[in-house]
């Protein structure tokens, strides 16, 4: 009986211990709610700074940072700056070759006077018209046919023309340059430069005239040279020529009289 109870109140007191030690552990339970909170604000930290440096990399990858570094800089990119005078160049070379290629594309003429071509008698004061040198001549998309320069292009053209006269007597030979016993003393030299419109029925028109009136000596070299050029619009088919009185004194060197003309534009 005394057995009995004793067991009985073993179990009683393991009862006891039972409920004693599960109401020790309640604490610990306790702990876990109160580190919930702390594990979640952590979980939710990371996931913030997940999503920053994700947005990071992306706006990185996307040059916006790159933008926004040289928007707000105060100063320019060295690369900029260093490579501004090497594209600068580059235009202007590209700038210089059209140019170039457009100036190449221009009709344009320059004829010299043809030499030994007998354009007047020794004496003869009327104007007559000047036959000019092809073959050492420059012509690029204009056409000429006896003493008339003919234009291909319609356009603004400068027309310029010089002429070049000289006298002189030779001592002792009995030649002279400008032929036996001529009077020099009062001449008029003249050098008028005609445009022949197409639209007009071949009329032509005076375009420019230049000259004086020299008193040269029979025993001395004499020379004198007139020029003049202009700018007029040109249609195709038109025609330029040159004309001067006492053609006979004409110098026949290419250099001092020739004949031209280039487009400048449409």
């Amino acid at each position: 009986m005394a057995a009995a109870h004793g067991e009985y109140r073993g179990y009683l007191r393991t009862t006891v211990d039972v409920e004693a030690g599960h109401h020790r552990l309640q604490p610990a339970a306790g702990s876990e709610h109160s580190h919930r909170p702390l594990l979640f604000g952590t979980l939710v930290v990371m996931g913030l700074l997940q999503v920053a440096s994700s947005v990071a990399i992306l706006m990185h990858l996307t040059g916006y940072l790159q933008q926004v570094d040289l928007t707000t800089a105060p100063r320019q990119p060295i690369e900029q700056v260093q490579t501004e005078p090497v594209l600068n160049a580059l235009k202007a070379t590209k700038k210089n070759r059209r140019f170039k290629n457009q100036k190449e594309n221009l009709p344009s003429a320059h004829l010299p006077i043809k030499v030994h071509q007998q354009l007047a008698k020794p004496g003869e004061p009327s104007a007559v018209p000047i036959d000019w040198d092809e073959v050492h001549g420059y012509r690029h998309r204009m056409d000429y046919q006896k003493g008339k320069l003919l234009v291909v292009k319609s356009g603004f053209y400068y027309v310029y023309a010089k002429t070049c006269f000289r006298y002189y007597e030779y001592r002792g030979d009995g030649d002279q340059g400008g032929g036996a016993s001529m009077d020099v003393s009062n001449t008029q030299l003249i050098q008028y430069v005609y445009h022949e419109r197409i639209k007009q029925n071949s009329k032509a028109d005076l375009l420019m005239k230049t000259g004086s009136t020299m008193r040269w000596d029979n025993s001395s070299y004499n020379m004198y040279c007139a020029q003049q050029g202009r700018g007029l619009w040109l249609q195709q088919g038109d025609a330029l020529y040159v004309t001067v009185s006492n053609a006979w004194m004409l110098d026949p060197d290419g250099v001092g009289t020739y004949f031209g003309a280039i487009k400048l534009g449409n």
